[in-house]
């Protein structure tokens, strides 16, 4: 008497990765899950496919009379351990009950680490999986069977191993002839024959573009920001992938020695190689970049400014920045001087100069009488540091009483005080007690 679907259900067991039901007469002692997955390592590109596998395992199923109850596929590696969301799944499903047989191409479409084959082991010494049928072998809950099961899964895992082993050294042997292992620098195109693999020759278009970004750097003496604009909104410079040069790379890009003839590989070893490629710049110009990236310091990192985000452009609305610049005097000091201006998200010809820090604080100064400083936390904050500093008169200094009085000191000339030489976190405390916000126009702070 046959016996239906749903009674035949809780004993299917096959491994597979699609979904796919074969709904017919079934072995009342085994039922399989087909398990195909495509394997990502590179010796192994021309093995069949998932669909050849499929193709090829179901004819042996209808030779064998081999019932094949759900199709499973998957493309991850399974060189490591548990990083396989359908194998995984697989696993517990023959822990439920509900296969107790797979299918599969060849053992090591199964594992290729000794996590996933211990786990595939233990399912069949606790009779939960009773056999593994590939295109030439059969493994059930045998110690032979079982054995040889391990033997060529550890097989596999042996052929990764000496695969990475291969590779590193045949990286290695690159590097030490001149040439590039990667993925060519912005500047330089990778050769795509096989014979001339890992050789990076000129890009005819990008090339120039970058030793254009080390003279304006060495040279003219321009910021980062002005490079990442004169790319992005003059020149619309594109990589090879369509993408703009962010800040960082560009900071990256003019750190990367690569551009005058050495690199280092791998990064930080401290091994040193010179390139067989043909430099973009020379050394020269490479260390005065640098010395300009140095001197400036704009070497990538994130510097906080006191009054950005506090303000918007009065032309075109978008936000206020703030860089850097730096003046190198005759007696070999180096000045710094902060300027904010717009940053022209909404509008990239927008003509707002710029203004010296200096003089926006001097005119925020003079905004202060608009606001009633007694109802805000700058009263709070300088009763606290009157305290602080008479405790200090008396504890340290043995003054008796309190040496300064509160109405000794006014608190306009405290929040002066905190614009001039408090915290970033203070002087933005401060400019939030304005109710309105704050508008620069023309080196022109107003309040709207």
């Amino acid at each position: 008497m046959e016996e239906s679907y749903l009674q035949l259900a809780p004993r299917l067991s096959i491994i597979s990765a699609a979904s796919l039901w074969l709904m017919e007469e079934v072995d009342p002692k085994l039922n399989y899950c087909l398990y195909a997955r495509k394997s990502t390592e590179s010796e192994e590109r021309q093995v069949l496919s998932i669909d050849s596998q499929i193709k090829e395992m179901l004819e042996l199923a209808a030779q064998e009379n081999i019932n094949v109850v759900e199709i499973r596929r998957e493309s991850h590696s399974a060189k490591s351990t548990g990083e396989r969301p359908v194998f995984n799944e697989l696993l517990g499903d023959i822990r439920s009950g509900r296969f107790n047989g797979i299918l599969t191409w060849a053992p090591d479409r199964l594992s290729r680490n000794a996590g996933d084959l211990g786990a595939i082991v233990d399912l069949m010494d606790q009779k939960h999986l009773l056999e593994i049928r590939t295109h030439s072998q059969h493994f059930t809950d045998n110690p032979n069977e079982k054995f040889l099961l391990m033997i060529l899964g550890s097989q596999a895992k042996l052929e990764n191993d000496n695969r990475g082993i291969n590779v590193k050294r045949g990286l290695r042997t690159r590097v030490e002839m001149g040439l590039w292992p990667g993925i060519a620098p912005v500047g330089y195109l990778n050769q795509k024959e096989m014979d001339k693999k890992c050789q990076v020759v000129l890009d005819p278009q990008r090339a120039p573009v970058v030793k254009k970004i080390f003279e304006k750097m060495a040279y003219e003496q321009w910021s980062g920001r002005n490079i990442y604009n004169w790319l992005k909104f003059e020149l619309n410079f594109r990589t090879t992938g369509n993408h703009h040069l962010a800040l960082s790379n560009i900071y990256r890009l003019l750190q990367n020695t690569f551009y005058y003839g050495t690199f280092e590989y791998p990064k930080n070893s401290g091994n040193w190689y010179q390139g067989k490629h043909t430099p973009i710049i020379t050394k020269e110009l490479y260390d005065q970049a640098n010395e300009q990236l140095k001197r400036d310091n704009l070497i990538r990192g994130s510097h906080e400014f006191a009054f950005t985000k506090l303000m918007v452009c009065g032309l075109c609305g978008s936000s206020i920045s703030a860089e850097e610049k730096y003046k190198m005097r005759k007696d070999g000091t180096v000045t710094k001087y902060i300027y904010y201006g717009c940053c022209r998200s909404r509008d990239r010809s927008c003509r707002n100069p710029y203004l010296r820090e200096e003089d926006l604080v001097n005119q925020l100064s003079q905004l202060l009488g608009q606001i009633d400083l007694n109802r805000t936390a700058v009263r709070i904050k300088f009763e606290e540091e009157l305290r602080r500093y008479n405790k200090f008169n008396r504890g340290v200094l043995g003054m008796k009483g309190n040496s300064t009085k509160h109405e000794d000191i006014n608190l306009t000339t405290y929040a002066q005080y905190i614009l001039k030489d408090g915290t970033n976190e203070e002087k933005r405390e401060l400019l939030g007690c304005f109710k309105s916000r704050l508008v620069v126009a023309r080196k022109t702070v107003v309040i709207k």
